[in-house]
């Protein structure tokens, strides 16, 4: 059995239709009044929206419902589908933790309880009967002023144990008006020792160079093999991974066929640019992971070995990997009584 990686997928995205719908029946009935049954309702959470923009919308639904009372059920449900369905190994979760704090709260009392929505999802996210390695990705938010950003960047700093990086959200068309600000959290970030990512080069609003520099990975950046090919190489040189999401760039309407992500796939191989596949908003996509791997191959985008090198590369670029290898290979040691001590001798080296 396989066991994958997943470095991109949103926790309010992440929720599928039918267990959103459950929520609501149960404890929002005025939002599930809106919709005459769950079909209904399935077919308006998970149809393809015209514009990013336009997507992003749905995740204010279910930000509305994700508290401090309630993240616990949904995670739940959300690790133990990853772990029974998906066979995830590691899973990296990203939200915006003062999108989930009381909005009858000033600005500084919501600032205070972001550190309560981090403990609890670090804590709902480990799960005795699904041993997944899992972490944190805190999003800064384009319609966030600097003062919240720079606090979720602190609190990242103060929760090294569940936080793994810092990301940016919202939308990357609105990046233009306050990249200086940005520049100077991510640099900010950096010099705090957080690892960083950001949603860039995911649509043609949204290719920004200056930004490139201060991210380990980059959430998206289709746009870089499509447009902007003579970027690969500095990309390859600093080591940054794309993290592709394929069924969200049908979604969005950024791309009107899946197929033209063979383009994508074939300039980074090239050019020596990982990649590692995800899922973006695997409830809103009604998707899950091994579905995005076997799209692209039936429509002939990657290779089986592409698709292994792909894989490989989510380990190698996962933040909170404890590991120098992927699960396949410590399984495979096991039917070789001498490779695991090997292999584990190696990670303590590689430890200090």
């Amino acid at each position: 059995m396989a066991l994958h990686a997943e470095l991109h997928r949103h926790l309010g995205g992440s929720v599928v239709p039918r267990v959103l719908w459950r929520y609501f029946e149960r404890h929002s009935t005025e939002l599930s009044s809106r919709f005459a049954n769950y079909g209904e309702f399935e077919d308006f959470y998970t149809k393809p929206r015209n514009t990013l923009d336009e997507y992003l919308e749905l995740h204010t639904l279910v930000e509305s419902v994700q508290t401090v009372e309630t993240l616990p059920y949904f995670i739940y449900r959300l690790v133990r589908g990853a772990y029974i369905f998906e066979n995830l190994a590691y899973l990296e979760l990203r939200y915006t933790p003062y999108l989930r704090t009381p909005e009858h709260l000033s600005q500084s009392q919501r600032i205070d309880k972001m550190a309560e929505i981090v403990d609890v999802v670090g804590k709902a996210s480990h799960i005795q009967e699904c041993p997944i390695v899992t972490s944190q990705i805190l999003c800064m938010h384009t319609r966030l002023p600097f003062e919240v950003n720079k606090a979720i960047i602190d609190l990242a700093v103060q929760n090294r144990q569940y936080v793994c990086a810092i990301d940016v959200a919202g939308g990357d068309s609105y990046y233009a008006d306050r990249l200086e600000e940005w520049i100077s959290l991510y640099d900010y970030a950096r010099s705090q020792g957080i690892n960083t990512t950001g949603h860039l080069y995911e649509t043609t609003a949204g290719c920004y160079p200056e930004l490139l520099p201060y991210l380990k990975r980059i959430g998206h950046g289709i746009q870089i093999p499509l447009l902007y090919p003579e970027l690969l190489p500095d990309i390859a040189r600093r080591g940054q991974c794309l993290e592709v999401c394929p069924t969200t760039y049908i979604k969005t309407g950024t791309l009107q066929d899946i197929r033209q992500l063979k383009l994508v796939f074939d300039r980074c191989f090239e050019a020596g640019v990982d990649i590692a596949i995800c899922t973006d908003n695997a409830g809103l996509h009604n998707v899950r992971l091994p579905f995005e791997y076997e799209n692209l191959l039936t429509y002939d985008i990657i290779s089986f070995s592409q698709l292994q090198a792909c894989q490989d590369a989510a380990f190698r670029h996962a933040f909170a990997w404890p590991y120098s290898h992927r699960p396949a290979s410590l399984l495979n040691g096991l039917l070789q009584p001498e490779a695991p001590k090997v292999m584990a001798m190696k990670d303590l080296e590689r430890r200090g």
